[in-house]
């Protein structure tokens, strides 16, 4: 099945570029744009799309606000936004990722790594980019050393496991770094998911530096 898309910038160019970049791929559908965040709810509810490219500086609503709305309407769980930002906006990322963004990419990314980034959040692998998004975490956050709800039902290996998804690590890496299985990490990343009740990676990683879990002070985790 196609990966569904709806673009939504203010700018014209950027929004053809994109439009070309992921029409050219034989798994992507671009159904909708949109140019302020209310046309981009209003095309995400009616088109459904699997992902919504969400820029963050966008006239009558911002991408933030319009991904805090979108993700907070129960009808549309199913979409994902992956925000779409350039280096001088890294302030407003993690603003972003808090309202729900399953993940962002910066605009100068080249083509191929758009539509790698479109598959990616459409199959729920959520975190692109992990060493710039541990840097933004560690530089705009504050830890909030409060547990949070869930941890005490995590076992050791699950708790392990989060304070690797905290490290921006894929489901390859943290196989290799506690020599498991990937199926089995696999089925630890769903399990702390459930438990902590979390959507995706994003989630995880912002629940575990706003918690204390890994602390961007000390540069380790705890």
């Amino acid at each position: 099945m196609n990966v569904r898309v709806v673009i939504a910038d203010d700018q014209q160019l950027v929004r053809t570029g994109f439009r070309m970049i992921l029409e050219s791929e034989a798994d992507i559908e671009v159904v909708g744009e949109a140019t302020t965040g209310h046309e981009a709810i209003k095309a995400a509810r009616e088109l459904r799309p699997d992902v919504v490219l969400m820029d963050i500086r966008m006239p009558e609503l911002d991408g933030i606000e319009a991904t805090r709305r979108l993700i907070a309407d129960a009808n549309h769980c199913d979409t994902r936004v992956l925000i779409l930002t350039t280096f001088d906006l890294d302030a407003y990322v993690f603003d972003a990722l808090r309202a729900g963004a399953s993940g962002f990419l910066l605009k100068d990314a080249p083509a191929a790594q758009l539509a790698s980034a479109v598959r990616m959040i459409a199959a729920g692998d959520a975190l692109l980019a992990p060493s710039i998004t541990r840097r933004l975490i560690e530089e705009f956050t504050e830890p909030r050393p409060a547990p949070p709800p869930g941890l005490d039902e995590l076992t050791a290996r699950e708790l392990d496991v989060f304070r690797l998804i905290a490290r921006g690590m894929s489901n390859a890496e943290i196989a290799a770094e506690l020599i498991i299985g990937e199926t089995t990490v696999k089925t630890h990343v769903a399990r702390v998911f459930m438990k902590l009740g979390l959507r995706d990676r994003v989630q995880a990683v912002v629940l575990a530096y706003e918690s204390g879990i890994a602390s961007p002070t000390r540069r380790h985790f705890i």
